[in-house]
């Protein structure tokens, strides 16, 4: 299901000009309402369902209705971010409460390596992009001659 904001809990982020959830929106969905300060998805039918709006909201206001393998009809999936973790909470329809804590990132903010330590052939805008050979079970990248 397709992330919405609930307006009782959104803040507009203090009323900033942009959004924790429009920073992070892959697919560029949310929008601030600047006369009510609200955040909303503008295009639900456009949505990843990646979380991301849902896990980096500090006041809770971004829900998404879990799927129905770990949360049927009834039940609730609701992030708790820490600085170094988020605690999902899954209700189920049984009332029964699972709780899962995960680290946010694996490596420390503005450390990741975007190539990930493999070579690059050129420019990571190009077609070919940068790719682990080894897991293509290839000993070298195919690269196209000029």
């Amino acid at each position: 299901m397709p992330s919405y904001v609930n307006r009782e809990k959104c803040d507009g982020c203090k009323a900033l000009d942009k959004t924790a959830c429009q920073h992070i929106c892959p697919n560029d969905l949310m929008v601030l309402n600047k006369e009510i300060n609200k955040a909303y998805n503008r295009d639900p039918s456009m949505c990843w369902e990646c979380y991301n709006c849902v896990k980096i909201c500090q006041p809770q206001a971004v829900e998404v209705r879990g799927y129905a393998d770990f949360a049927p009809l009834g039940g609730s999936c609701t992030p708790l971010r820490s600085t170094d973790s988020i605690m999902w909470t899954i209700k189920f329809r049984n009332k029964q409460i699972k709780r899962f804590k995960f680290p946010i990132r694996s490596t420390a903010e503005g450390s990741a390596v975007p190539n990930g330590g493999f070579e690059t052939h050129g420019d990571l805008n190009n077609h070919l992009m940068s790719c682990d050979p080894q897991a293509s079970g290839l000993k070298e990248l195919a690269t196209i001659k000029n």
